[in-house]
């Protein structure tokens, strides 16, 4: 993660993370007020705004031209944006569109998708697997995944029995992490396969609502936050055969 994005009352604003010590801003923008939604392509200059003025719109702009690149209007509320260097995913309630970031384009929309209130929704930051992981069920915690490069059905992944509450990919977009409502056991994934690798148990007394889990940039560390204050960090052991090691040959 290279930068920070705020959305705020009378606009976003932009740090980088370059440096652990001091969070320095880049950019701040008050021209639209009440942002709900800002994202950044990485470094890049491309920044994609929604505010509550007009939350069926987005706007996509070159901050540093001070420059508005185009805008999309949508049948309802926008309820999350997700962008790699390939596509723009843009999340509605009961649908997601999925765009061509280099000229906007739309190239698919899928209809009808399960009743998604929190605009829960991954897309992978490697552009070379641009998979797209988003609820298949409102009442349980079955994974949709879609190949954005593609644009086509990857799989689906029965992961819980309760309905989603968190998903996110690895840096090479190989893994994917997922959690439900109940927050008490976190589950990871191979890509595209589907198949389990890992779970981890966060805790069995009481449920809680996990916020977000994001992984190391080498996959070796998974991180969960949740509402009870704590910050949970599971380390990924390697998966190694069983077979006995052979002894060293000349």
């Amino acid at each position: 993660c290279s930068s920070l994005a705020i959305g705020t009352t009378t606009g976003y604003r932009l740090f980088s993370l370059s440096s652990v010590e001091q969070l320095d801003q880049v950019h701040e923008s008050n021209e639209i007020p009440d942002v709900y939604i800002v994202e950044r392509l990485f470094s890049s200059s491309l920044v994609v705004v929604v505010s509550h003025a007009k939350p069926q719109q987005m706007n996509v702009y070159h901050f540093k031209k001070g420059t508005e690149i185009c805008n999309y209007s949508y049948s309802s509320n926008i309820l999350s944006i997700r962008l790699n260097r390939q596509r723009l995913v843009v999340c509605l309630e009961e649908s997601i569109y999925i765009h061509n970031i280099k000229d906007m384009k739309l190239l698919k929309t899928i209809l009808d998708t399960p009743p998604n209130t929190t605009g829960l929704c991954a897309l992978s930051i490697n552009h070379a697997n641009s998979y797209l992981a988003y609820p298949g069920s409102a009442t349980s915690g079955e994974i949709a995944l879609y190949d954005g490069n593609t644009l086509k059905t990857a799989c689906t992944i029965p992961a819980h029995d309760g309905p989603l509450a968190a998903l996110t990919f690895n840096s090479t977009g190989s893994k994917l992490a997922s959690a439900s409502e109940k927050g008490t056991v976190i589950r990871v994934f191979s890509i595209p396969g589907g198949q389990k690798l890992y779970e981890f148990r966060r805790g069995m007394k009481r449920y809680v609502n996990i916020s977000s889990l994001v992984f190391s940039m080498d996959s070796q560390f998974l991180c969960a936050s949740s509402n009870t204050e704590t910050v949970h960090i599971f380390k990924l052991e390697h998966l190694t055969d069983s077979r006995p090691e052979e002894p060293p040959t000349w």
